[in-house]
């Protein structure tokens, strides 16, 4: 899988029609949506489709020909996304009519083109599921786990402090959190404990 963290944008012409496309990541897809209504008034088209994983890592697919004849655009554009093993991503072609009908197959053509064209220019990075996890950590372990969250480069997002000790928010990839179990076994005893677990969580530890 791949994904993107910023916008890619692409231009073409096809009989005096001009296709722009954007690739977007997919947590910007609704606001970039409303800015393209508002930039491009006299568009005929503002095509659309996406790719995301939902909160129980499930494929997520939409897309829409937005006025253009069924299936020459909407579809089209998504197979672009499904053909690059894009995820966590969405994509928008807008359209201004130059006088010249396409046809069906040069509809096709146009929007998978388009779409691809901003893909090619796209900066892609590898996609990893990540999974929100949240332990606690005792004051006297510390030093032990901060030495391991900077060997691993975990991403934290939050720590909240108490009288005790640390409770720590982060999100991990299936191969982090493997080394943090490792890591904390026998640690129990010494008051770590696990406040949440990803979902993945059960291809590792079995549940009584």
């Amino acid at each position: 899988m791949q994904s993107i963290n910023e916008i890619f944008t692409a231009k073409q012409e096809i009989k005096k029609s001009t296709f722009i496309s954007y690739l977007c990541p997919f947590d910007e897809f609704k606001t970039l949506h409303e800015k393209l209504k508002l930039e491009h008034p006299k568009a005929v088209h503002i095509v659309w489709a996406y790719r995301h994983y939902n909160e129980f890592f499930q494929i997520v697919e939409n897309q829409s020909d937005d006025g253009e004849p069924k299936g020459t655009s909407g579809p089209p554009s998504l197979n672009a996304l499904r053909g690059a093993n894009l995820i966590n991503c969405g994509v928008f072609v807008v359209r201004y009519f130059g006088g010249i009908k396409l046809g069906t197959g040069g509809l096709v053509r146009a929007y998978s083109t388009s779409v691809n064209l901003a893909i090619n220019g796209a900066n892609l990075i590898p996609f990893e599921i990540k999974d929100d996890c949240i332990f606690f950590i005792p004051f006297i372990l510390t030093r032990k786990f901060e030495y391991f969250f900077e060997k691993e480069n975990l991403q934290i997002t939050n720590k909240t402090f108490n009288q005790n000790g640390c409770v720590v928010e982060c999100k991990l990839t299936q191969n982090a959190f493997a080394s943090l179990l490792e890591f904390s076994t026998n640690l129990e005893n010494q008051g770590f404990n696990f406040l949440a677990l990803p979902l993945f969580a059960k291809d590792f530890i079995r549940f009584s």
